[in-house]
């Protein structure tokens, strides 16, 4: 079968799409981060709750950049370790 696929348009650009609403930019963080868990251990399983920080604390976290959450996590959980 024979493909159908113009490759000397999808080379040139000349099919280069700006993003919608209905089809946004897409941001493939999700796939590398996927890609770099590949032949770890399984990640825990997450809980959601309700936590009350001083909020000069999470002025800092957030100010660090997206996934300001995770950080904390790792920082409670580096806390755990060296209690052990």
């Amino acid at each position: 079968m024979k493909s159908k696929t113009d490759w000397a348009r999808l080379h040139s650009g000349a099919g280069d799409m700006k993003p919608t609403p209905e089809h946004p930019e897409t941001d493939v963080s999700h796939i590398v981060r996927g890609m770099v868990r590949k032949g770890l251990k399984p990640m825990p399983a997450k809980a959601s709750i309700s936590l009350r920080l001083d909020q000069d604390v999470l002025e800092w976290f957030k100010a660090q950049g997206t996934g300001y959450q995770t950080r904390i996590n790792t920082v409670l959980r580096a806390f755990r370790d060296a209690s052990v």
